[in-house]
């Protein structure tokens, strides 16, 4: 039988968390043979350029989504699969469960976003206002120059948050559902809502379908990253886990989303805070519901502390895959 379809996806995705926690992915590399998500993101964009005909109707466009959506989960899943069956083919068995633990890594962000999000703090403690806008913008959407201080504030924990569901726990909970085939499966489903999942124009149609999936395949990760936030914030005297836990069963079925809430509602009450709430993308503005009840007056402290809630839930995370890894590690030697 394949190694990788053996019950050996658990430590694939607890040592995965672990090492790209540790290194992330090398700078060296994106440089050299660039990164999977970019590898992805070209396959979308030539299949947006083929499929998504602006003379097709709307019904047209839709199904064309539907079939790009097929492409995109597919053959990159296909790819990663038959890549580990020939790796299985030619080397050892543990070699090829280390490849497959290093390429998994390249699926999970934990420290990437930790630096994006730790960039905005150094910013705006450094530079001010105008750089803490400019760092912001590298992982929001909506448009910083209507920012103020604590609105960029809120704006880098509404994005820790809602990151550290689809782009820490989702793949991590994919890959131990399905080793690296299944964390590449949702990444190019996550990769393809954020290209094309969009109610703009051009992809209200063609990107419906990658969208849907995009959200039934994040419910559980959400909800798990509710949950370890939750959990860290019982760790520190400064964070309110019973605030958490309130404003997630108050606040999170409001968010027009039905995963972002989650987190995001998580880590405002632990804080003591109010996210998300209206805000401008590109010139419009969107009233969406507040998460939490607690201040708007974000503090350069408040994310300071979002940053060490998020570590925690990490490490969390990592010992909740870790113990029963290690508890069944007989039978994966045997």
């Amino acid at each position: 039988m394949s190694f990788s379809y053996l019950p050996s996806v658990l430590p694939i995705a607890c040592l995965a968390s672990a090492v790209e926690a540790i290194v992330g992915y090398p700078e060296f590399l994106i440089r050299a043979i660039g990164h999977p998500v970019m590898w992805i993101g070209g396959l979308i964009s030539a299949l947006d350029r083929k499929l998504n005909r602006p003379d097709w109707s709307f019904r047209q466009r839709e199904a064309a989504g539907m079939l790009a959506l097929l492409v995109i989960v597919l053959v990159p899943a296909l790819i990663a699969a038959c890549a580990l069956r020939l790796a299985e083919s030619i080397f050892p068995i543990p070699l090829v469960f280390v490849l497959e633990v290093l390429v998994t890594t390249s699926m999970i962000a934990q420290r990437s976003l930790w630096t994006h999000v730790r960039a905005v703090h150094d910013a705006l403690e450094t530079g001010g206002l105008a750089e803490g806008r400019e760092a912001v913008s590298m992982i929001v959407g909506r448009d910083p120059s209507t920012l103020d201080k604590p609105a960029v504030i809120r704006a880098a924990i509404e994005s820790l948050a809602e990151n550290f569901s689809d782009g820490v726990v989702a793949p991590i909970f994919w890959t131990a559902i399905g080793g690296l085939t299944g964390a590449t499966a949702y990444k190019a489903i996550n990769t393809a809502d954020s290209m094309i999942g969009h109610l703009t124009p051009r992809h209200s149609a063609f990107g419906r379908a990658s969208a849907k999936c995009d959200d039934a395949v994040n419910i559980p990760a959400s909800r798990l990253a509710a949950l370890w936030i939750i959990l860290a914030a019982l760790t520190y005297r400064q964070t309110n886990a019973r605030a958490a836990i309130d404003a997630v069963f108050r606040d999170a079925k409001r968010h027009r989303s039905p995963n972002a809430g989650w987190p995001e509602a998580a880590m405002a009450g632990a804080l003591g805070l109010r996210l998300a709430g209206p805000r401008v993308y590109g010139g419009v503005r969107v009233d969406d519901p507040w998460m939490g009840n607690g201040r708007t007056n974000a503090k350069l402290t408040d994310l300071a502390m979002a940053l060490r809630l998020y570590r925690r839930a990490c490490v969390l995370q990592g010992i909740a895959l870790a113990i029963p890894t290690i508890l069944m590690m007989d039978y994966w030697l045997s």
